[in-house]
């Protein structure tokens, strides 16, 4: 899963959504210098993409650009899930997405002397482009996929990547659907038995 995700299954704490924000930045020993709280969102982060990784919704989805896009169509299924995730917001959330979206960049800046200098400067970006609302739109999906391409090691041709979710709309989002209640439920149950 993809940032707005993570974020929003990481629930009401905010030691589990920063945990969930810089989880992918933390390395190593590094796990060490933060609260418990902290470690467990980072822990839960880890989880939810095992998981994730794991599901046949989730592969399928894969399968379906694994041709064209090799090893970065994990990556590109991460993102379309954001999309769906916030074209469908209100299903899942009482809240309005760009109200939740304002406290969760509110939370992430109360921690700014905290974050891994990789968050700091992802962090810059995605205020500066209000990423997270952008999800809801398919130009913010194309933004994002160009700027992932941008930072690959190896050519991606991620930036095409909006064409294929443009052709195969509704198959991805009935298989996002069908997998992200199942993720929900995993991810109570792992809230509830404190992570461990």
């Amino acid at each position: 899963m993809n940032f707005l995700s993570h974020l929003y299954l990481a629930g009401n704490s905010e030691g589990l959504i920063i945990g969930n924000y810089i989880a992918d930045s933390v390395k190593g020993s590094q796990f060490n210098n933060f609260s418990k709280e902290i470690q467990q969102g980072i822990l839960l982060h880890r989880k939810i993409d095992t998981f994730t990784d794991s599901h046949p919704m989730v592969e399928q989805s894969k399968q379906r650009l694994r041709e064209k896009y090799k090893k970065y169509a994990g990556v590109i299924v991460d993102i379309y899930y954001d999309h769906y995730l916030a074209i469908n917001w209100n299903q899942y959330s009482n809240q309005e997405l760009e109200s939740f979206v304002t406290a969760i960049y509110a939370i992430i800046n109360s921690y700014h002397s905290l974050l891994p200098e990789k968050s700091v400067l992802f962090t810059r970006y995605m205020l500066e482009h209000n990423i997270l609302v952008g999800y809801s739109k398919l130009e913010g999906i194309e933004r994002v996929l160009k700027g992932m391409a941008r930072r690959t090691s190896f050519e991606s041709n991620m930036e095409n990547a909006i064409q294929d979710l443009k052709e195969h709309f509704d198959l991805f989002e009935n298989e996002f659907k069908i997998f992200f209640p199942e993720l929900q439920n995993f991810v109570s149950n792992e809230i509830q038995n404190s992570i461990r």
